[in-house]
Order: structure tokens, then sequence, then C-alpha cells
């Protein structure tokens, strides 16, 4: 075992031209070393997904080809499993392939909220959703780095669009960001503790993220506990000496900023301090990981290819299955039709590009699967063409005519999205609707099967029996896909992101993405299914959504308890049965409902979730822990979670659209706001208030006029005083109240809140 190094020694021999040195990068792919002082230098890599290891040094956006390694589904995909187990499983992967490859730092995951559905990064990012973008993160990283190797969360923070996002200024409240955009990271900083995270490229309210010290240090490290290093994504540093000062350790991929650290120090505008701590930070990491280097490293390809092939199988969205045409049988003839069944679109475009081991080919794995089925191809549409090409769609349509039935591979071309740029629509390519639409004219037991890394509108949706999301599948996405159209593997994806009819649905469609290099939140905490659900919007797939070729019955929704304080963890529990014929997976959702709020807050938000196999006939309990973070909201005068004293309704679902099973407990919460009222503090607020209602009630019922009736003269008169400053019941009165009353009353309720 390796002895515990004195940091703070070693950092005190150094020069400080070292010292500047080593905040930067060596090159793009590695940090810098010391050798006179044992300090190794460690090798960086991209790989959300897969490996990505270059074999040129200093190529940065894959130029060059890079090493092989398993590619698997991306995580717009792999949320869709909501299966953390397997997200350990592909981090264990991942972690023997970096060990095989030198490498001690895993560049993801990516767990940035999918705001708009034109964010051209999306498929690299797990969800809509924070609690299960954090779920699924600290699962993975806790696995990578189980194998000594580091991770790096990011993009830290507010990166929602590819748009000018280098420049661009997202302006957002703090409960929005606490709630929604900084949560996706908080959960899996304080669970898995990444040995780094990755700042982002854009300012947040107006300061770039590489140089605000509100997030990097406030806080990431002091208030989440985080204790590795923050790096740069790479180039994403404005001013270097403000970055680090701010929190910021490392500058990828270059030191281009050591020579300013040097001035700053020598002139005494930066404490030598800051850096010598930035620097403990950062060599504890580098330490690390050069000490869990494995020697002689190695992995078996073909068990990293079955796993890929196993994730995607979970990564897979059954969204439509009409006489449930799916599976189909292994008999009769099948039209296989789109250039994406020999040309398969497996992953996305951009920095995280991974060249895989090996690519199972769709067609082939499609006649594997068949059985006696006979496969006959025709391409049908030019991938690299937006553009009818009538004798090709012809021959597809003639081909479908004398087919038993018909599946169409459809999808977004890689040069739809990629890191780099948005999208500006959220349709297919024009070949491939006309041809969907003219093969349905002919052939009523069609099923289209998409590969897109983000949602796509479905205007033939009427027109086809089945629709299979694959999202971008891995290289095992063709044996996969042909595992699940057969059913020799039953689908159990659901949706990690809402599918919108149409792109004007979208709460962030009117302000995404911003004006010149601004960029304003201002649809707030409603983001995906908070935004559908709250406002009765019916989207074409709700959040969550996801079909087996199995059913299940949920039954026996229970709590431990009715009553609760906020201090306290509810427990909750539901028996899941399946009801069908074939043995199956259900992805279990629990939502909580604030049933009376007094601020604003989505109509419900997911709070926990499990995934659970079952035999045909088969039951189980599933169990559900939820402590305050399932009741609070940010309240932002506090500046901590809150629960509000009420009722909140807890649901099982399948889907936010489609609930199972639910019930309501009452929360009381154990801090109390002292409010400090004034003269034109409302009448209804004061009222709200216990301890001013006790003390004002009789004197409004006495001097102002309230009386308490049921006639409608009474209920309008209650109506409005409610919205009335205090203040009106001096005029009120006609002189029974002076102003000096109601501020001896006001001074009153105010010391017996204060001191209560």
């Amino acid at each position: 075992m390796t002895e515990p190094r004195n940091l703070k020694k070693l950092i005190a021999e150094m020069t400080l031209e070292e010292k500047a040195e080593l905040c930067g990068g060596a090159d793009f792919w590695h940090t810098k070393g010391v050798e006179r002082l044992g300090i190794p230098a460690i090798r960086v890599a991209d790989g959300p997904h897969g490996l990505r290891v270059q074999k040129q040094a200093d190529d940065h956006l894959g130029i060059y080809m890079s090493e092989p390694s398993t590619c698997f589904p991306t995580a717009a995909g792999t949320a869709s499993s909501w299966n953390v187990e397997l997200l350990r499983e592909m981090g264990a992967a991942l972690g023997e392939e970096c060990q095989a490859a030198e490498v001690g730092i895993l560049l993801g995951p990516g767990v940035n909220i999918k705001r708009s559905p034109l964010c051209g990064r999306n498929f690299e990012y797990y969800s809509e959703d924070p609690y299960l973008s954090s779920r699924l993160a600290a699962a993975f990283i806790e696995v990578v780095q189980s194998q000594g190797v580091g991770t790096s969360l990011k993009h830290f923070a507010v990166n929602n669009q590819e748009h000018r996002r280098m420049t661009v200024n997202a302006v957002l409240d703090e409960r929005t960001l606490r709630e929604i955009y900084l949560a996706s990271f908080e959960g899996a900083v304080k669970q898995a503790k990444p040995w780094t995270v990755m700042c982002s490229y854009n300012k947040v309210n107006g300061e770039y993220a590489s140089e605000n010290k509100y997030l990097l240090t406030d806080i990431l490290k002091e208030e989440w506990g985080h204790e590795g290093f923050v790096v740069s994504d790479w180039g994403a540093t404005n001013e270097r000496v403000k970055g680090l000062a701010a929190g910021l350790e490392l500058e990828m991929p270059f030191d281009a900023g050591s020579a300013r650290i040097m001035e700053s120090v020598q002139k005494g505008e930066l404490s030598e301090e800051v850096l010598d701590q930035s620097l403990e930070r950062l060599l504890a990491v580098v330490f690390k990981a050069y000490d869990s280097k494995k020697a002689d490293a190695m992995y078996d390809r073909d068990a990293h290819h079955q796993l890929a092939r196993k994730v995607a199988h979970e990564s897979m969205v059954l969204l439509k299955n009409e006489d449930h045409i799916l599976p189909l049988p292994k008999k009769g003839k099948i039209a296989v039709v789109g250039e994406l069944a020999v040309s398969p679109r497996f992953q996305g475009g951009g920095s995280s590009h991974v060249n895989p081991n090996k690519i199972d080919d769709i067609l082939s794995e499609l006649a594997k699967a068949a059985g006696e089925a006979e496969i006959i191809f025709s391409q049908g549409y030019k991938l690299a063409e937006d553009a009818v090409d009538p004798p090709m769609s012809l021959e597809a349509v003639e081909a479908a005519q004398k087919a038993d039935s018909v599946l169409i591979f459809a999808g977004l071309p890689e040069r739809y999205e990629s890191e780099g740029y948005d999208r500006t629509h959220l349709s297919i390519p024009a070949n491939q609707l006309s041809l969907i639409q003219e093969i349905a004219a002919v052939q009523p037991n069609v099923v289209v099967v998409l590969s897109n890394g983000s949602p796509v509108e479905l205007p033939w949706l009427d027109q086809a029996k089945g629709v299979l999301e694959c999202y971008l599948g891995g290289q095992a996405l063709g044996s996969a896909a042909a595992d699940l159209i057969f059913g020799d593997v039953n689908p159990s994806g659901k949706l990690a992101e809402s599918f919108p009819k149409k792109l004007e649905h979208n709460p962030s469609h009117p302000y995404f993405p911003g004006e010149g290099d601004s960029v304003e939140y201002r649809e707030g905490l409603f983001v995906g299914y908070r935004y559908y659900d709250s406002k009765a919007i019916e989207p074409l797939f709700p959040f969550g959504h996801g079909l087996s070729y199995t059913s299940f019955e949920y039954s026996n929704l229970t709590v431990d308890r009715y009553d609760m304080l906020d201090t306290d963890t509810l427990t909750v529990r539901l028996m899941v049965c399946n009801t069908g014929s074939r043995a199956g997976k259900e992805v279990v959702q629990l939502y909580v409902r604030d049933v009376q709020s007094q601020v604003i807050r989505p109509v419900q938000e997911l709070k926990g979730f499990a995934k659970v196999e079952l035999q045909p006939g088969e039951q189980k309990m599933v169990s559900f822990t939820l402590g305050k973070r399932a009741f609070a909201y940010y309240n932002t005068e506090l500046r901590d979670w809150h629960v509000e004293t009420g009722e909140f309704q807890i649901i099982a679902a399948r889907s936010s659209r489609d609930a199972g099973k639910s019930l309501t407990v009452h929360v009381t919460s154990t801090t109390t706001i002292k409010k400090t009222f004034t003269r034109n503090s409302t009448i209804g607020d004061i009222l709200a208030d216990p301890v001013a209602r006790a003390i004002v009630e009789p004197l409004l019922k006495q001097n102002a006029g309230v009386q308490e009736d049921d006639s409608d003269a009474a209920h309008v008169s209650m109506a409005m005083m409610m919205d009335a400053p205090v203040r009106v019941v001096v005029a009120f009165s006609q002189g029974a109240v002076s102003e000096e009353m109601v501020e001896a009353l006001l001074n009153r309720i105010n010391e017996q809140n204060q001191s209560s």
C-alpha cells in the first residue's frame, strides 16, 4: 500500500513557476508533472458512453481516429433504462477500459438538463429531470471510481445549448438554478464524490462559469463538500487568475495562464496560499489516479460487447404497439426499408465520438433473429440527402406491398445533431417522412424503428402500428434491436424526456436560444413534464412512457406514517404484479405533489423510481424512502430547502401522465419562517400567519365591517379585504382605528413572531 504523501511539504519545495505551470495541461490529454519532485502526469480522456483515446496527442476534435473501445448507448438511451444497476455495470466496464488504456480520469458523465429538445448535445445528457439524472450519474461515478479511475462530472453549470456556448450568458432566478439546473449535479457530488468537476463555457448570471466563485467555491466546495478539483472545459477559461481565485484548479488543454498566475502572485494580486490550496486539491487526485494504476490491465472485448447489447436492450423504448404488432412473428415476408438499416446511427457527433471495437450489422442481426421469416431489404432514401429519390421510393413501396409487414428504419442523420450546434426543428428528413407515408398508404403493418439523439415530431404516428425508439444505441444497436423486434427480449425502457407534439409546445421555445449573447430562462421551474403536466398540455409521449410485451398491475400502496415531520423519513411500499404472459421489467415512478402551496410549484415532481423484474404471474413489493428534499422547495430568503406544512400526495405512476395509485400524507415543517409585517402587508397574508391571525382577527371583526355570515355580500367583502393592505383598516374604520393603533398592532405581531 502506498504511503500517504505530505502534499503541503511537496508544494513547499516547488518553485513559483512549477506551481503555476501545474495549474494547466501539458497537452490536450495530459496534466503536467514535475519530474524532480516525483509528481507524475496523468492522462484524461473523453468518454461518457465509451473511451476516446486519441492516437495523436494534440487532437481534440477527433480529426484523427481514436483507439478502438466499446461504444455503449449514449446517455439519452441509458437514462431511458431507469436502471441504476445497469449504469453500474457499464461504469465498471469503462473503468476497466480506462485502466487498460492508462487513462486516469474519464471525462463524464454529463448531467446538464434537457431544457430544449433542440440542444445539439442532448444525446450526451440524461434527462429533463434532475432527480433521475443525479441518481444515474451517481451510480456510474461510484463504480468507475471503484476501478481506480476518476470521473469528471460535467458541464457545471447551466450549459443547455450549443448556440454561442462559449460566450452566452444564461440568466435565471435562484430557485430555478437550485431546483433544476444545480440539482442534477448536487446529488451526484454528495453521493458519489467525483474526483473532478468540469466547468462549462458559458456565463451564469453574468459571470463565466470558469471564474464564478459562487458556483465553484461557495456551492460546490463549501456547501456540497466537493473535495476534488475543478477542471475547465477545453478552452473555457476567460481570465485565468480570476478563475483560480474562484476555485478553478486546472486549465485544459494547456497552461496558457501560468505566466499570468506567476505575475499576479509576484505583484501581490493573488495570494500564494490560494495557489497552494489549489495545488493540494489537484495533486491529491493526480496521485490517487497514479497510485491506482493496474499493471498490464486488460479487458474482455467480447464480454463488453455483450454488455453493450444488454444496455441497449433496456435503453430502447417501445413508444407504440397497436394491435400487438410487435414482436413480429418469425415467419412470412418482412420488408426492411431505410438506409439507416445498413448505415446505422449508433452514437453522437463531437468530442464523445468513439471508435467502436465492432459494429453489429442490422440486416444480418435481423436475419439471425427472424427464424423462418424472409427478410427483403430496400434502401428507400439517401441518408446524405433530404430530397426524395422517386425510383428509390417506388422500389421500397413495391417491396412493402409484397410483404406481410414492414420495418422502416428512420431517424436523424449525424449532420442534424452534434456537439457544436443546435437543431432548428424537430423534423426528420423530408425523404424519410414521405417514404413512411407512402408505405403506410399501401401496407397496414408498419413498424418504424427510430435512431436519434433527441425527440422528433411524428406526423405519421397514426399511420404506423408500431414505433420503437432506439436512440443512439451503441455498437450493439443491430443485435439489440433485432432481439426486441422479434421478442427474444422484452422492451423495458421508459422515456427520460418528454416528446412534444410540436416544437412550439416546449416551454423554452419562445426564449431559446436567446438574443445575442444572452439567453433568459423565463420558463423557470417548468421544464419538460413539469410544464406539460402543470399546463395540462398533452405531449406526443410523456416523460416516463414506455410499453412492454406484458402487462403490470399496481396494488397495496402504503406508507409507514400518514403524519410526519419534515425531519422524518417516509417509507412507501407498493405491490407490482406481472399480469401478462411474458417475463418483463417495470419501472415504477414515484411522484410527489404539494396539494396547496403558497409558492409556485410544478403540479408534481419525480422523487423516486425502481425497476423490478417479474415472471408471468409473479408479484413483488417495491419500497421507496422519501426524506425532506422530496417535499421541499428552495426558499431564497432562507437560502435553504424548506417544506411548507400541509398535505402532500404520493403518486405511484407508469409515467407522468399515467398514475397507478396515490395517497395523501401530512408533513409538518420544523422550520419557522419569521415574517415581518408592515402597514403594506395584505390582510390575507396576515391572516395566513397563525400568530398574526390570533391578534388581528378580533380587530377586523370589530372595526372593519367584516361580518360572520354566509351571505354573498359577506363573501365579496372578505374577498376584497384579503388583498388589501392592512393600512386600509384606518380608512374603513371611520376613525375607530388610527395609524398609531395599526403601528402598535404590527409591532406586537412582529415581536411575538420573532420570539416564538
